[in-house]
């Protein structure tokens, strides 16, 4: 078995694992981090590999006739049977030979027509369905061998999805009711005496929580700084937003004192209504949102994890920039965090995510504050130089994406100009110095009806070859490529050119 995304399917690994030890089957786990390393893992292995596919999701794939027509054999009738045929009969049926070619070749040039349009519409644009990790809980379901951990992963591979803002919000609210069913039905707390009374339990929940980052492994003030949704909304970045958060304190009435300590450390009286006081007075500063649907999970009596606190967790784990070992290390580690048996893990994790929140907060600050974001007509443009601060840290996939879509929501909260608004995003960091290239990101429009289509694949591709860019598209994800530096100029222009 191998893992075609380190990123996008790396909840479903962990399921998949599970099955395979529930039968005993033998296996080798292979991560690959882009199609390159796909295809060399799939011609080592391709006797061994199977295809999943969510049959009822709503991908619009479009049906074989349109796309594939077989060759009919255009010679129907054989010599000898037009040899016995009279003179006028020949003529007359060459005549309807010469019609029927006619009428099959301009049907055959409308078909073809036909087929580039409904290619060009699939593939002009790239979005996301159904997590994998979900598919693969499915799968154990239907098998009757689903467990509460693989339930878990399943939330916290659908809670990946949400926290990149790779879905709609209409799609995550609907599969957290999906995911809801099975937790209740495998979490009764009075009916498992067992699970509910031992201190190595594992219980999952349904619950409102708050779109605050981290914020019981964290201080609330932290939290409140360096969540993307809080941050653009109150403006964090300037000194009049960070009066307004001082208000916004004020108006829940919490001391400094006690919401820049940590979480745990905060007094009961003020968390037992910390959640209630903190909506009230978010609808106030416009932040109407403020509220999630999400799962937590308890490990034994003292452990609480949101989902959210474990995406983030894992993702920190996954591009850690800080090298030990092979490039496998980081995924194994990751890995490793998702099990209850390794919580060090996962607190470490927790540890690197902290620190990536605070670059990517004080990067879309400085970004804001020094004007890096300008417009390029069709879309928004903003270029990272090196010996930015933690730069290293943005050559990684994730990170950048983060950052970009944290910069775009900021940009948009910040802007007087009404176009800018609905543009989307164009960000660059550099990836390798010494190989000259640079990692570059499409962000689609920050709009409200936004349906997370991203259509910078295939521009990228378009802009590439119209200029001879030498450009690598070797990620998953079509809108995030690797750029020779010196060809930057050049492709912008002809990206320009492209969605003018």
């Amino acid at each position: 078995m191998f893992i075609s995304d380190c990123r996008r399917e790396f909840y479903d690994v962990i399921i998949s694992q599970a099955l395979f030890q529930c039968d005993h089957v033998q296996y080798t786990l292979v991560p690959v981090s882009g199609w390159q390393e796909l295809e060399t893992a799939f011609l080592e292995h391709k006797d061994q590999v199977k295809l999943l596919v969510k049959q009822d999701d709503d991908l619009d794939v479009p049906a074989y006739d349109d796309i594939f027509r077989d060759e009919e054999d255009e010679e129907e009738d054989s010599e000898n049977e037009s040899d016995e045929l009279e003179p006028s009969e020949k003529r007359r049926r060459f005549e309807e030979d010469v019609i029927e070619r006619t009428m099959k070749r301009r049907q055959r040039r409308e078909w073809e027509a036909r087929r580039r349009e409904i290619l060009f519409d699939y593939e002009q644009y790239e979005y996301h369905g159904t997590s994998s990790a979900m598919v693969m809980f499915d799968l154990a379901w239907i098998m009757s061998k689903d467990l509460n951990d693989m339930l878990w992963w399943a939330i916290v591979g659908l809670t990946d999805q949400w926290v990149q803002d790779k879905i709609t919000q209409m799609k995550y609210v609907t599969d957290i009711g999906i995911l809801q069913r099975h937790v209740s039905r495998h979490n009764h707390r009075n009916e498992d005496e067992e699970n509910s009374l031992s201190i190595d339990c594992m219980r999952i929940a349904f619950e409102y929580d708050l779109r605050l980052a981290l914020y019981q492994h964290w201080s609330l003030y932290e939290s409140l700084c360096n969540t993307s949704y809080t941050s653009a909304s109150l403006k964090l970045w300037s000194v009049q937003g960070q009066k307004r958060l001082q208000e916004f304190l004020a108006d829940m009435g919490l001391p400094l004192r006690q919401v820049k300590q940590k979480f745990n450390s905060m007094d009961m009286s003020l968390k037992e209504n910390l959640r209630e006081m903190i909506e009230e007075s978010a609808n106030k500063f416009g932040m109407k949102d403020l509220r999630v649907q999400t799962f937590s999970i308890h490990f034994g009596f003292k452990n609480k994890f949101s989902a959210s606190d474990i995406v983030y967790a894992t993702v920190s784990l996954m591009e850690n920039i800080e090298k030990d070992g092979p490039e496998t290390t980081n995924f194994i580690k990751a890995l490793d965090s998702l099990s209850r048996g390794n919580l060090d893990k996962l607190h470490q994790g927790l540890d690197l995510a902290k620190k990536q929140l605070r670059a990517i907060q004080q990067t879309v600050a400085s970004c804001i504050c020094t004007n890096l974001v300008i417009s390029q007509g069709p879309f928004l443009y903003c270029s990272l130089m090196e010996g930015t601060p933690d730069v290293k840290l943005f050559s990684k996939p994730v990170s950048l994406c983060l950052l970009s879509k944290y910069l775009l929501k900021s940009f948009v909260c910040s802007t007087k100009n009404k176009r800018c608004k609905l543009l989307p995003l164009v960000m660059a960091a550099p990836m390798d110095v010494e190989r000259g290239t640079v990692i570059m990101v499409g962000i689609p429009p920050e709009t409200e009806s936004s349906d997370k289509k991203n259509f910078f694949g295939r521009a990228f591709e378009k802009a590439a070859d119209s200029t001879s860019s030498r450009t690598l598209h070797n990620h998953f994800d079509m809108s995030i490529i690797e750029l020779k530096t010196e060809d930057r100029s050049k492709f912008l222009d002809a990206l320009i050119s492209l969605l003018s």
